[in-house]
């Protein structure tokens, strides 16, 4: 008779699991049931719609009473992503964004390999991460499924990446990670961005056609989140932003 297989030990260094407008608490629930399964222990809640604390999350968690207790509640995404350096939306398409996609496994593994705080997001049960909610992710993870019928609930779909965190020793760490110090935080990030639109607006840069200035800020946005700037980086963009604005005395 063989000998049962030894569990797996949980990998360090777990990401966090933000719902973006979760609707119902049992399904908030369900997912802190998916996630204790899988060691992941932060939960953070955006615009939850029906408030928070929720009294129906707590039969759904199934013992999962310590993640519950500690989720934390943010008023938007960029707040509850703050002081994350990667942050990864799971997604069926991209949604015509220009965008890097990876799978569960790949997603892990630059979490793994990137010494950083990093995120998994996932949007409201019937809609999904809207464009806006995906120019805050680094990159997307589909899910592979039936495409026929490729639909997962909340709580299958946080499972579906906490299995993959567990299995994460049998993933090689990605070759695309060059630098020790990782990606910047998304504040940090956040706050480059708000520089370089003011200082565009302060020279009426963006089109005053309807609709044409908010399709502008996307693409900036989309632009700047992509390529996983370092925080050194990002200071040193910022810096050009300011010499842009107030040229050096004697120049």
């Amino acid at each position: 008779m063989n000998p049962p297989p030894e569990p797996h030990h949980m990998p360090p260094n777990p990401p966090a699991v933000i719902l973006v407008r979760p609707q119902l608490g049992m399904n908030i629930g369900a997912v802190a049931r998916a996630m204790l399964n899988f060691g992941l222990t932060e939960l953070r809640l955006v615009a939850p719609r029906d408030g928070w604390p929720n009294p129906e999350a707590g039969p759904s968690a199934a013992g999962a009473d310590a993640v519950i207790e500690g989720a934390v509640v943010f008023d938007t995404l960029a707040d509850a992503i703050a002081d994350c350096a990667l942050t990864i939306g799971t997604a069926m398409t991209t949604r015509d964004m220009i965008r890097r996609v990876t799978s569960p496994a790949g997603a892990v593994a630059e979490m793994r390999a990137a010494p950083v705080t990093s995120a998994l997001v996932f949007g409201p049960e019937r809609t999904g991460l809207t464009r806006e909610d995906l120019l805050h992710c680094h990159a997307l993870c589909t899910i592979p499924s039936n495409p026929d019928f490729g639909s997962l609930n909340l709580a299958q779909a946080v499972a579906v990446m906490g299995y993959a965190w567990v299995m994460a020793h049998d993933a090689p760490p990605p070759s695309w990670i060059v630098n020790h110090e990782g990606p910047a935080p998304q504040a940090d990030l956040a706050g480059l961005i708000a520089a370089l639109e003011a200082q565009l607006a302060d020279n009426g840069w963006f089109n005053p056609a309807p609709g044409r200035s908010e399709s502008a800020r996307r693409m900036l946005r989309n632009i700047l989140t992509r390529p996983g700037f370092t925080a050194a980086e990002v200071q040193f963009l910022r810096g050009v932003v300011r010499s842009l604005s107030t040229p050096r005395p004697g120049q």
